[in-house]
């Protein structure tokens, strides 16, 4: 170009200008965000399927294949026991009609999302593994087939996936805290939102962090990987994010078998049977018997008893077109338009507005239960008669739900609805006894006492808060426990008891006592069968039980024990928090900060043995997204893993550092800004 004189340079220059603008873009920021700007609905699909397998083509061609019920069948045995649950309960068979169920206006949107994932794979070959390529080319029956396997039959089932993903997430089921602040609580007078998804940190519960722009939707939020939907957004109007909610949409029943059917209404009835063929890969073929009784798939037949799985929501094929138009809402009534379909089949949802709106909604499809309380469907039931048999489920205006409460806050930490608020909104005794349990484990207290603490709260200080490490249960028990051991212990108790009086109470990289009183609680509650407090918790203390400590000698006995353990194996009792919990990913490994919702913090982090007495986080805070529905709105986010999983991107661990340090980054929505930070840019 150097060589090119003054009027040829101007022509070309002319004629570069000259060219026609794509009618779709995808402008990636510099942490890996994808900024989709289209002319149609299909478009954006389309580009929105090539951004994600950009970001995570290979995990979405595995869990593709994983949802249609054959990934022994390109990847070997250890995908055989996960094949044979999704073809038990008929995922594959049932995204097909999914698929021809959809509305005609949406069907297209699927169609495009995994036509642009395929073209993208043609386009970059050598950036796909080849080992995932088998299972190209995908269409819209792989991605509700993979929708459906996510949502229906790991969320509502309480099923994590793999085996070893659900061994690696223990003890804490997936979760997640959820904040609406009203404009009355709110500094600045507008309403604001905190998103904080608490997941593991691999396979199908990656989210992806994107903006969605077309005529009609500006959305920005995460989608679980592969989806084509945006399950936590906001936009320039609203926003909403999920949390788990202590919901039952799944049944248990008892069988019994009698001449080769099982016992139904004082009759025998035959199961509906077929007959299918697994393929596992250098293996041979396995034959798989699939019964299905009138309450739904068998799991297992033994000793003359089988347990049939009954699922809500399975003839609700609309959950993606509801995210959609949650996304394009621009008001509560639209917003609550999308909602009352109640095609998502579970989830809390905590949602906010520029008019000032908050709003909780105890989500999804709750079966109408002849009978029996929260425990009682807890457990599988039986299964003879159609006593037990539900065969509907609650429409919208059954669910708990608050709207702009008195008290001007709204939270959800996976308590039951009952404590989203205070003072109090829902009674629990206007609804059937199965709807949700009664209880209000130490997170959602701590979520409590931090918003009604503060009467005037600023956007800086809702981030501070979502940061925060304090142990409500130390803030219970460890006034006891240090009486106790200075009362009742040995010289190592007493020393623990230095240690526990001057720590901070927190879970920060640098705190010294955390790593002694978290060695406690897990023995304390071992060796008292979980019944480890003087009061347990009560009903009408909610926020302030349990307390004390049960059995001082005993504790302070524990304590001697555990603080020996400790300084044993970290050369000191009082070892700070950041060195024995770690941040890795890459090449990277930082000091760590937050820990298990059970201990109260509401920086929820979970951790795995990672060798040398260390643990390394795999699990827990995903997603963070705080937003103020000022004029332009305020949004700051944080994707704790990064925004891709691809071998070569930069972007598999550039937010650890965020994370460490306790940070959030601002959101870039205009164009000028996304420019001033662009990576690259791709057109269409």
């Amino acid at each position: 170009m150097s060589n090119i004189k003054g009027p040829l340079l101007l022509t070309l220059a002319a004629a570069l200008s000259a060219a026609p603008a794509p009618k779709t873009e995808i402008l990636w920021d510099t942490y890996g965000v994808p900024h989709i700007f289209a002319a149609d609905d299909e478009s954006l699909f389309r580009a929105f399927g090539w951004a994600q397998a950009e970001s995570h083509g290979n995990l979405i061609l595995r869990l593709y294949g994983q949802a249609r019920g054959r990934g022994a069948e390109y990847w070997g045995e250890k995908y055989a026991e996960d094949d044979r649950w999704v073809r038990l309960n008929g995922v594959p068979a049932r995204a097909r009609q999914w698929v021809e169920r959809q509305p005609a206006p949406f069907r297209p949107n699927l169609d495009a999302f995994a036509a642009g994932i395929n073209a993208y794979v043609k386009e970059n070959p050598g950036r796909i593994g080849e080992d995932v390529k088998v299972v190209l080319p995908v269409d819209a029956i792989d991605v509700l087939a993979h929708v459906q396997r996510v949502i229906h039959f790991s969320f509502v089932t309480r099923r994590l996936g793999a085996p070893e993903l659900q061994r690696m997430w223990q003890p804490e089921p997936p979760g997640s805290n959820a904040w609406a602040i009203g404009p009355k609580r709110a500094a600045g007078g507008k309403a604001m939102l905190l998103g904080n998804p608490h997941l593991p940190w691999s396979d199908f519960f990656l989210f992806y962090e994107s903006q969605l722009t077309a005529p009609g939707v500006n959305a920005y939020g995460a989608a679980l990987v592969g989806f084509p939907v945006l399950g936590i957004a906001f936009n320039d109007s609203l926003g909403w994010t999920h949390t788990v909610n202590t919901y039952d949409g799944q049944d248990h029943y008892e069988l019994t078998l009698a001449d080769g059917g099982y016992r139904f209404d004082g009759q025998v009835r035959p199961f509906e049977t077929e007959e299918q063929i697994l393929k596992v890969k250098g293996k041979p073929d396995e034959k798989l018997v699939v019964r299905r009784s009138v309450h739904g798939q068998v799991l297992t037949e033994r000793a003359g008893k089988a347990l049939a799985l009954r699922v809500a929501g399975l003839d609700q094929p609309g959950l993606c077109q509801q995210w959609w138009d949650m996304a394009r809402a621009r008001n509560l009534g639209e917003f609550t338009t999308a909602l009352r379909r109640l095609q998502i089949p579970m989830f809390t949802v905590i949602y906010a507005d520029r008019d000032g709106h908050i709003l909780h909604l105890f989500g999804g499809r709750t079966p109408v239960r002849p009978r029996g309380d929260w425990n009682y469907w807890s457990r599988s039931v039986p299964g003879d008669t159609t006593a037990t048999l539900w065969t509907s489920t609650h429409p919208y205006e059954d669910l708990p739900r608050v709207l702009d409460p008195p008290s001007g806050w709204l939270q959800n930490a996976n308590d039951p609805p009952w404590t989203t608020t205070f003072p109090a909104v829902l009674d629990p005794n206007k609804f059937p006894p199965y709807m949700a349990p009664r209880a209000m484990p130490f997170r959602p207290q701590r979520s409590a006492r931090m918003l009604d603490e503060d009467p005037s709260i600023t956007f800086d200080e809702m981030v501070l808060y979502k940061h925060s490490t304090r142990m409500e249960m130390a803030d219970r028990i460890l006034d006891d426990l240090i009486r106790a051991a200075r009362e009742h212990g040995n010289d190592d108790a007493r020393r623990a008891a230095a240690t526990l009086a001057a720590w901070d109470r927190s879970a920060r990289a640098d705190s010294r006592g955390a790593v002694l009183f978290e060695s406690f609680v897990r023995e304390w509650l071992t060796r008292t069968r979980g019944k480890m407090f003087a009061v347990p918790w009560s009903e009408s203390a909610p926020r302030s039980t349990p307390s004390g400590l049960a059995g001082p000698k005993a504790a302070a006995e524990t304590l001697g024990t555990v603080a020996g353990r400790v300084a044993s194996t970290y050369g000191s009792v009082d070892v700070a928090w950041g060195e024995v919990y770690r941040f890795r990913r890459g090449s990277l490994d930082l000091p760590a900060n937050g820990a298990p919702g059970e201990l109260g913090v509401f920086r929820n982090i979970g951790y795995r043995p990672a060798g040398q007495n260390r643990f390394e986080a795999v699990g827990g805070d995903t997603f963070v997204m705080a937003v103020e529905f000022r004029q332009p709105v305020r949004a700051m986010t944080v994707l704790s893993y990064g925004n891709s999983s691809q071998p070569a991107s930069l972007h598999q661990a550039d937010q650890i550092p965020l994370l460490a340090r306790q940070e959030l980054r601002p959101v870039w929505r205009l164009k000028r800004e996304i420019e001033a930070h662009l990576e690259a840019r791709k057109g269409f």
